[in-house]
């Protein structure tokens, strides 16, 4: 059963019959958003791609990242599925996927922070239908999503993050805070408050 996460929101990773998830699934879709009016229609923006990203980190050290051209991390641990330009789904499938093998995150790095950016620049009022979700890979559930709401005059979000909770396991809180960038890198400075 999955659980609709509202901003800030906070679940635990580990399986409803006991034991810890092994490998997850952080999808993200979207639509380019339908605009309405004959000059809405000569006018309507290019094809939206937008990239989903990893941020590995060590406390406060970004120490690698996934992102469409570099799509497995260094140590083998999270797989970006690959870039999709023009995304299209929206509707509940994934248009990019970054798979986490939660197994294998090296015992350093804490927590992963994923992130959205649309890298031709336009901005979420042009989106429709965004949203992030995470599933159980080994079983195909799906545990958490995260709606992207709200259109807005921004270029990217800082959508959720995976961390090593007390204890060492695993947890998801979503994030959804707004940010300008077309890429990660970009983004890097609005990412440190939410460490």
């Amino acid at each position: 059963m999955s659980v609709n996460l509202a901003k800030g929101q906070r679940i635990s990773l580990t399986k409803t019959g006991g034991g810890e998830l092994t490998v997850v699934r952080m999808g993200l879709g979207w639509k380019q958003a339908v605009r309405k009016g004959f000059f809405a229609r000569l006018t309507a923006p290019a094809e939206i791609d937008l990239d989903a990203s990893a941020l590995l980190f060590a406390g406060k050290e970004a120490v690698d990242v996934v992102f469409f051209q570099h799509l497995t991390s260094d140590d083998g641990s999270v797989q970006h599925t690959g870039d999709n330009r023009v995304g299209g789904a929206g509707e509940g499938g994934d248009d990019e996927s970054i798979v986490v093998d939660l197994t294998r995150v090296p015992v350093h790095v804490d927590q992963i922070v994923f992130t959205v950016n649309s890298f031709t620049g336009q901005t979420f009022e042009d989106i429709e239908n965004a949203f992030c979700r995470l599933v159980d890979e080994t079983t195909g559930e799906e545990l958490a999503r995260h709606t992207l709401t709200g259109g807005g005059a921004y270029t990217a979000q800082i959508m959720a993050k995976v961390f090593r909770g007390e204890g060492g396991g695993w947890q998801m809180a979503a994030i959804g805070v707004p940010a300008e960038g077309r890429t990660f890198q970009d983004l890097m400075p609005a990412v440190t408050p939410h460490l």
